[in-house]
């Protein structure tokens, strides 16, 4: 009985001395946090307290969840879009302001200036701060390492403060405006050559037909030319109307082709006879290079008749009072057919490339001299080639070759087809002047 007092006594010891432990492990801890609060935090008040961090941590976890999430949006966005406290230093800054001002990264807390390089952006947003209003300005930006004023960019930036319940400071977006520039200018430009190409053979039409009507011609051999003038002029405006026709079809909803097979060495001689007046007074020689039959496609003829007329005719009309030579291949491969039509001509200068197959273009030779017509040639021969799912390119060396490729399907889309026997034999080589 002895012993087992002595081992309660132990043991009540033992848990008071535990007891004791923790109380002073408890307090050690208490104390520990209100100084880490920075001010006496009595025991009674530490589970409202504790409860109240948690609440706390809890908001600032959801804020940080929302500004990231605010963060991921804007850098999705298409426009540039940047944030500014009152003493211009960067605070945000989303992925598309930095490639819009062909940067690698726009770094956060550093000045503005200092990491966008146009003093038109810094004074846009010092304006939106001093007047406390939204400033809009359209600016043009030119890398500092391009030189060619065709890299040039055009933006529409808008500056604002933010809101008043917000640190004081301002937001900058940025919409890159290029395209509807250039678009624009091209529009403007179309109007202006479009009203001067069809004002220029309406006059002659009707000077002529004002002499005519008046009877100051007696002879018939001057009447026979003067009708002659009328009628070449006339043909031009049915062409110039035709080749609107063909890109407003081509970009129409709902447009279909008719396919149907032809050969493609036959319809490149009808383009040359539909150009024979062009050809008159010209030393124009034309290569073909092709398989003895002329080779087949399917597609729409009437389109194919305008891809080949207006590459002919956009090589023939830029090398005036000059020998050329029209090289014109074709190769079929399977279900795949590669065209090719090159020249020896002045070529076309690397900086109008990118731009010969948009709508009412007019490039400018190397010797400044502007290539007349509406613009509409090669644009027409680009929508075409993709109508029959194919694709065309372009390279050129000025004076000495201008390239255009080809690559489309032979056979009806979706339809596989043998390709002809005589794609076995060697190619025939003809030349015609």
């Amino acid at each position: 009985m002895l012993t087992l007092c002595i081992v309660l006594a132990i043991l009540l010891g033992a848990i008071a001395v535990w007891s004791w432990h923790r109380e002073r492990q408890w307090q050690q801890r208490h104390a520990d946090l209100s100084r880490a609060l920075g001010q006496t935090v009595s025991p009674d008040q530490t589970p409202r307290l504790v409860e109240k961090l948690i609440i706390d941590l809890n908001d600032l976890g959801r804020e940080t969840y929302l500004r990231r999430l605010f963060e991921s949006l804007l850098s999705e966005i298409r426009q540039g879009v940047l944030i500014v406290d009152r003493d211009l230093k960067i605070r945000f800054a989303n992925r598309n302001i930095a490639q819009l001002f062909q940067r690698p990264t726009i770094q956060r807390n550093h000045p503005l200036l200092d990491e966008i390089h146009d003093h038109q952006v810094v004074e846009t947003v010092k304006m939106a701060l001093t007047e406390g209003r939204r400033n809009v300005r359209q600016i043009r930006f030119v890398s500092g390492n391009n030189t060619n004023r065709s890299g040039a960019r055009h933006y529409l930036i808008e500056a604002a403060p933010l809101p008043a319940e917000a640190e004081r400071g301002a937001w900058l977006m940025v919409h890159d405006i290029t395209e509807q520039i250039l678009t624009e200018q091209i529009r403007k430009d179309f109007v202006a050559n479009a009203s001067h190409e069809l004002r220029t053979p309406l006059t002659l039409i009707q000077g002529y037909i004002e002499t005519l009507r008046d009877g100051l011609i007696d002879d018939p051999a001057t009447a026979r030319h003067c009708l002659a003038v009328m009628e070449k002029h006339g043909q031009r405006l049915i062409r110039i109307i035709e080749d609107m026709l063909t890109i407003s079809r081509l970009e129409s909803v709902g447009s279909t082709l008719n396919f149907e097979p032809f050969n493609v060495r036959g319809c490149i001689q009808d383009a040359i006879d539909h150009l024979a007046p062009m050809l008159e007074s010209r030393q124009v020689h034309f290569d073909f290079d092709f398989p003895p039959s002329g080779g087949t496609l399917h597609g729409d003829r009437f389109y194919w008749d305008q891809i080949f007329t207006n590459l002919l005719e956009n090589a023939i009309k830029e090398n005036p009072g000059r020998a050329l030579t029209i090289r014109l291949s074709g190769r079929w491969s399977g279900d795949q057919c590669t065209l090719t039509l090159s020249d020896d001509g002045v070529g076309i200068p690397s900086h109008d490339i990118p731009f010969v197959f948009k709508r009412f273009f007019r490039g400018h030779k190397h010797h400044g001299q502007t290539i007349k017509g509406t613009g509409l040639g090669l644009s027409i021969v680009r929508r075409a080639i993709e109508a029959h799912s194919g694709t065309i390119d372009l390279r050129s060396t000025p004076g000495i070759e201008t390239i255009f490729t080809i690559e489309v399907p032979s056979a009806l889309p979706l339809t596989p087809i043998e390709p002809p026997a005589q794609n076995e034999l060697l190619p025939l080589t003809e030349t015609v002047a």
